[in-house]
């Protein structure tokens, strides 16, 4: 991606919760008229909500180019995070930007299995991926780690061959001791998984010294930090990006103001 990443403008649409942890932000609006996907499965954009600056990164549910020119993602809520708190709260008519998207599933052709392994951040590309893949994947399994199975029955497709797990308490995952203890194939194929960065960063070793897989028959991917507890800003950025805004000051000048504020607040 280049320094300056292209960026789209969009609007939310519709906001619609699908368990207790998921929210679906439904985004259209003129701005989405140059977004191009990738077509990659599992593919991910920058998203910066009001009040914010940086961005944090969602798969893409689903994009229609072709029809209504929605750009679908779905929302992992917590207590406490930049888009988070913004996407628990009713948000449709307020304008968000995306970044360009990019992917990294990649099977190798000779897969002759496709394992798809993750905790509820991990859903959405599952789903896509499943989508996706259609008749012509290779054997299927799916390991999800998520809270809320009985409110994500129907989140994936009907014939998907699904493993639900119980995260050991919310916001934590034991997905690293799960894969440690699967009966691997002998043929080649493609593990892909998603989830808490310290327990995809033991997963990728055992991938690598253990099991002897080669980098292209595995995609392992940290899509959140786990903490003991998450804990809130010390100092909110809304109020200082909608003054600084309202004066007419760049985001440069903003950001200083906002670093400002942390320090004086140490």
């Amino acid at each position: 991606m280049s320094t300056r990443a292209q960026q789209h403008d969009a609007v939310v649409l519709r906001r619609e919760p699908l368990s207790d942890h998921l929210v679906r932000l439904v985004l259209g609006g003129d701005g989405l008229a140059g977004f191009r996907s990738t077509g990659v499965p599992d593919e991910w954009v920058g998203l910066v909500v009001p009040g914010q600056f940086q961005s944090r990164y969602y798969t893409v549910r689903s994009w229609d180019a072709d029809g209504s020119g929605e750009l679908v993602l779905d929302v992992v809520v917590h207590e406490v995070g930049l888009v988070t708190e913004w996407a628990s709260r009713d948000c449709v008519g307020e304008r968000v930007v995306l970044t360009a998207p990019a992917g990294s599933f990649d099977p190798p052709p000779d897969a002759q299995w496709l394992w798809l392994v993750g905790d509820m951040t991990a859903m959405p590309a599952i789903a896509r991926i499943v989508e996706t893949v259609g008749d012509s994947r290779p054997t299927l399994r799916i390991w999800a780690e998520v809270p809320d199975e009985p409110g994500l029955s129907d989140y994936l497709p009907a014939d998907a061959p699904v493993t639900w797990l119980r995260p050991p308490a919310l916001e934590s995952s034991a997905l690293a001791e799960v894969v440690a203890g699967l009966d691997w194939p002998t043929e080649p194929g493609y593990f892909w998984m998603a989830g808490e960065s310290a327990q995809m960063r033991q997963i990728r070793a055992y991938l690598k010294r253990d099991r002897g897989l080669p980098n292209s028959a595995y995609d392992v991917m940290g899509y959140w930090r786990g903490v003991a507890k998450r804990q809130p800003r010390a100092v909110d950025p809304g109020p200082i990006w909608r003054a600084g805004k309202a004066a007419g000051k760049s985001d440069e000048e903003i950001w200083s103001e906002y670093d400002a504020a942390r320090e004086s607040n140490r």
